[in-house]
C-alpha cells in the first residue's frame, strides 16, 4: 500500500478525507481523470461496510437462514430437516476471514493500481485559519472532499455508559452466542441483527419507540412485526428508556410502556439507535463548514458544502446511508470538484433494502410522502397470498404496495415485503425512472412464478380484481 507524506511541496489537486467506500470512490474517480489525489485514512482501511457493516452482517444473515430452514420446513408435508450450531467461534472466524479478504481485495490491493493516489494514514483536521492538516502537518490541496463516514449512535440513557453494552460492530465479534439479548431500536440495523440472533437460538426482545422500520409504509411495518412475533421475537413499543443497570448475570433495562414502568432483563444489550456522522473531530467550524443538528455536513445538490472548494459525500452528510449511495455521491463530488459542478445528486429512484426475512424493499415515495408532496394518490396493496410464487413456496408473508398519482396514473413509489423482495425492487426503480404508469407496468411481460411478478399483479390490482383472472392473464 502506498504511504505518502502530507508534506507535498507541489500540492494535490484533491484531498479526500476518509478511506471507506465513499473515499475510495472519490479518489479513484479523480485519479482516473488524471488528478493528483491525497487519500487520507484514519483507522481500519475500508470503512464501515466491509469491516463492520454490510459484509459481516449479511454473511451472518445468510448463515442463520440455514438455521431457520428446519423451522420453516413444516410448510411442506413429508419433510423433516434439522440444523444446529456446533461451533459458534468457527462461524465468527469464517465471517471475519471474509471481511479480511474483501478488505484486501477491494481496498488495500486496489490502491497500487492507481498511480495518481497517495495514501496517507492520519487524522485530518481544519485549523483555526481553515487550513487542512494531517497529523498536524499542513496538506495543500486545491479541492477537498470529506467522506469520513459515520459511527453507531449511543443515546443518553442513564447508566448506559457504565454498562457493557454492544453496538452493531461489537455484537458480531462475540465469541459466545448470547442466551438472551435486548435490542434497542427498530430501524434496519436493529431488525436485521435481532433476527440473526433469534435464529441462532438467542431469546430476543426488540424494544422500539416508533415501531419496526418507522419510515416504511404502515402496512409493511405491521406485517413485519407479525412475522417477527411468529418467529418468537418479542417486539415491544415503549415510551422511554429510563435506565440501564449492569448485573452479575447481565443487564436490566428500565422502560416505560403503556404508562407503566417495567424492567426488561437479558444477558446482553445491543444499542441499534442509528448512526451519527464522524464530524466532531474535524474542526469544521474553523473552516466555515455547516452541519445539521446531528452533525451531518450540509451539502447542496452538487455535493458542495458551505465552504468554497470543499465537498462532502456518504454517511458524513447524514443522508441516504447506503454504501451504494455513498459511492454514487462521491463520484459526483469528485467530478464536480475537478470539472465545474455539472452533475446533480438525484436520489428520487434510490432503492432501499432491509435484509430481514421477509425483506423490506422500497423505492420512491410512500403514500404519506406523496400526499405531502402535493399529489392526489391512488394505492394498490396486494397480499402475497395472491402471488403464485409465494403460494408455490408456501410462504405468503408479506405484500406489495404501489403508490401512484391519481390523475396521471404515474407511479410514485413501490414498497415490497417478501422473502425475495430485495431482488425485485430494481425493476420498480427502473419503472419509476422511466416515468411509467401503473397501466404500463401492468401490461408488461413478467416471468411466471417469480417474486417480481408481484409488481405486475399489484399494478393490475388498481383496476382489476385478481380473483377474476387466470394464471398469466391480464
Amino acid at each position: 500500500m502506498p504511504d505518502g507524506s502530507p508534506n507535498n511541496a507541489a500540492g494535490y489537486d484533491l484531498a479526500v478525507l476518509g478511506a471507506g467506500s465513499a473515499g475510495f470512490s472519490a479518489a479513484i474517480t479523480a485519479a482516473q481523470g488524471g488528478a493528483r489525489v491525497a487519500l487520507i485514512g484514519h483507522g481500519t482501511i475500508g470503512g464501515t461496510c466491509v469491516n463492520v457493516g454490510c459484509v459481516p452482517s449479511k454473511t451472518m444473515i445468510r448463515a442463520m437462514d440455514i438455521m431457520h430452514a428446519p423451522r420453516a420446513a413444516h410448510r411442506f408435508d413429508g419433510i423433516k430437516v434439522t440444523a444446529q450450531i456446533t461451533d459458534w467461534p468457527a462461524l465468527i472466524r469464517q465471517k471475519q476471514a471474509l471481511v479480511d479478504d474483501l478488505r484486501a481485495a477491494k481496498y488495500s490491493e486496489v490502491l497500487p493500481q492507481h498511480s495518481g493516489i497517495t495514501y496517507i494514514e492520519g487524522a485530518a483536521r481544519f485549523t483555526k485559519t481553515g487550513a487542512l492538516r494531517v497529523n498536524g502537518t499542513p496538506l495543500d490541496a486545491n479541492r477537498i472532499i470529506i467522506a469520513t463516514g459515520s459511527r453507531p449512535y449511543m443515546p443518553a440513557i442513564p447508566g448506559l455508559a457504565e454498562t457493557a453494552c454492544h453496538d452493531s460492530s461489537s455484537i458480531l465479534q462475540l465469541q459466545r452466542r448470547p442466551d438472551s439479548l435486548i435490542v434497542l431500536g427498530g430501524g434496519y440495523i436493529g431488525v436485521e441483527l435481532a433476527q440473526v440472533f433469534a435464529r441462532a437460538g438467542t431469546k430476543v426482545t426488540l424494544l422500539t419507540r416508533r415501531g419496526l422500520i418507522p419510515e416504511a409504509e404502515p402496512e409493511i411495518a405491521t406485517a413485519l412485526t407479525q412475522a417477527f412475533r411468529q418467529e418468537g421475537i418479542a417486539v415491544e413499543t415503549v415510551q422511554s428508556y429510563d435506565r440501564v443497570a449492569q448485573r452479575p448475570d447481565g443487564v436490566a433495562l428500565s422502560v416505560t410502556a403503556d404508562g407503566q414502568a417495567r424492567i426488561v432483563k437479558a444477558q446482553h444489550i445491543l444499542v441499534a439507535a442509528g448512526r451519527v456522522p464522524n464530524t466532531d473531530q474535524l474542526g469544521l467550524a474553523h473552516a466555515g463548514i455547516r452541519t445539521d443538528a446531528r452533525g451531518g455536513i450540509v451539502v447542496d445538490d452538487r455535493m458542495r458544502t458551505s465552504r468554497a472548494t470543499v465537498y462532502a459525500a456518504g454517511d458524513v452528510t447524514g443522508r441516504d446511508q447506503f454504501v451504494y449511495m455513498a459511492a454514487y455521491g462521491a463520484r459526483l463530488a469528485a467530478t464536480n470538484a475537478l470539472n465545474g459542478d455539472t452533475l446533480i445528486y438525484d436520489n428520487s429512484t434510490m432503492p432501499a433494502v432491509v435484509f430481514s426475512d421477509p425483506q423490506v424493499a422500497s423505492v420512491g415515495l410512500t403514500e404519506a410522502g406523496a400526499r405531502a408532496a402535493g399529489h392526489q394518490t391512488r394505492c394498490s396493496v396486494l397480499p402475497l397470498d395472491a402471488v403464485p410464487r409465494a403460494l408455490a413456496a408456501r410462504d405468503t408473508r408479506g405484500l406489495v404496495k404501489l403508490v401512484a398519482d391519481a390523475s396521471s396514473k404515474r407511479l410514485l413509489g413501490a414498497h415490497i415485503l417478501a422473502p425475495e423482495g430485495a431482488d425485485s425492487i430494481q425493476t420498480a426503480a427502473m419503472a419509476l425512472k422511466a416515468g411509467m404508469t401503473y397501466e404500463d407496468l401492468g401490461a408488461m411481460i413478467f416471468p411466471y412464478l417469480t417474486t417480481v411478478e408481484a409488481l405486475k399483479l399489484a399494478a393490475q390490482t388498481f383496476d382489476k380484481d385478481m380473483a377474476t383472472l387466470s394464471c398469466c392473464a391480464g
